[in-house]
């Protein structure tokens, strides 16, 4: 099937190069900022964990500089520039966005599909930001990161995929050159020297590049609800997990090693819930053999579900969300990517 949908990613890959081309030429125009900007972002569709790379970035920054993050809001129902705030939705600000926001409620988070007029637009707020993080931009060229950060998958890296419709990359592999640095998720939290090194000679980085290692780190389970809050954790036997995200196979990999039963119901990524989804999921619950059982999702996917009519039909089921962190697999990594964010930051602030 991949070949013959190469000749398709063939002449996507012309269109794409030629509008590269363009911007390197300086015929497209990039727009620099003296505010500093970061760049988080990858070149294959979703999977990578940016969200939770950008939530390490704010934690690391939160008490050293005034942090905004600046997104599309993939799946909302606005346009144009808006802010969080706690009144929001997923459909003012999109999944991600709300999910931020809410863990970091002190920080300014904004959307707009124009990242040029969402950074102006920032930097003319009475709460003028330090350092704005732009999160899914690395194809969106309009604007020039101070700071590049590139993020592939440890499974699926993008030096050994191809381009859609024959692969998952939505940009050419070349694009990897304006990374200052690349981030392998989702390794494993114990990584073989040899596989780190056929890794790196994989991706090819150039002198100026750093390319460093992380995982995910899931966190104990939370309840939602108040029938989840009087369920002993200890107790849980069983697991229906319900989540619309790109990967949810480490998740799953991660539940099923910690309970006895699991039973998994996948979404589309940012899957929009609708009336017979929660019937089914409840229903499915319910099926269930035994009374240790919860109902378990993803913090992306609890923020589609916040602010509606849905969240109220879990009453009487224990719902649970497991948030999840990113770590990196070497102290030295995490030193050096440290070092070059403060470096940058504060030269530029």
């Amino acid at each position: 099937m991949k070949m013959l949908l190469a000749p398709l990613s063939w002449l996507y890959s012309i269109i794409l190069r030629c509008r590269h081309k363009l911007y390197d030429c300086g015929i497209l125009k990039s727009e620099s900022f003296s505010v500093p900007v970061i760049c988080i972002g990858n070149l294959s569709f979703g999977g990578t964990g940016k969200t939770p790379h950008t939530e390490y970035l704010i934690k690391f920054l939160h008490d050293k500089a005034n942090v905004a993050v600046l997104s599309r809001g993939y799946g909302r129902k606005t346009k144009g520039f808006v802010l969080a705030s706690k009144d929001s939705s997923y459909k003012d600000v999109g999944d991600e966005p709300l999910q931020i926001y809410g863990k970091f409620n002190d920080i300014t988070v904004a959307v707009d599909e124009d990242r040029c007029d969402g950074v102006r637009r920032l930097m003319h707020l009475d709460k003028v930001p330090d350092v704005i993080l732009l999160d899914d931009a690395y194809q969106h060229r309009k604007i020039k990161p101070g700071r590049n950060i590139l993020l592939t998958e440890y499974y699926n890296l993008f030096s050994r995929d191809m381009l859609v419709p024959a692969g998952r990359l939505r940009d050419v592999k070349y694009a990897s050159r304006r990374a200052d640095i690349i981030i392998v998720t989702k390794s494993p939290k114990i990584l073989i020297p040899y596989d780190k090194r056929a890794i790196i000679k994989s991706i090819k980085p150039r002198p100026y590049q750093k390319v460093l290692f992380t995982y995910i780190d899931f966190q104990e389970i939370m309840p939602v609800n108040d029938i989840a809050k009087e369920t002993l954790i200890s107790n849980i036997k069983s697991v229906y997990l319900f989540c619309g995200i790109a990967n949810p196979y480490p998740l799953a990999e991660h539940i099923n090693r910690k309970y006895n039963t699991l039973i998994t119901n996948y979404f589309k990524d940012h899957h929009n819930f609708n009336d017979k989804d929660i019937d089914n999921i409840i229903k499915c619950y319910e099926s269930m053999i035994g009374k240790n059982k919860i109902i378990l999702t993803t913090e992306k996917d609890l923020m589609r579900l916040i602010n509606s009519s849905y969240l109220s039909r879990f009453s009487n089921v224990p719902l649970f969300v497991i948030p999840v962190e990113v770590r990196f697999n070497d102290k030295k990594d995490e030193d050096i990517f440290k070092n070059m964010i403060l470096n940058y930051v504060g030269k530029n602030s």
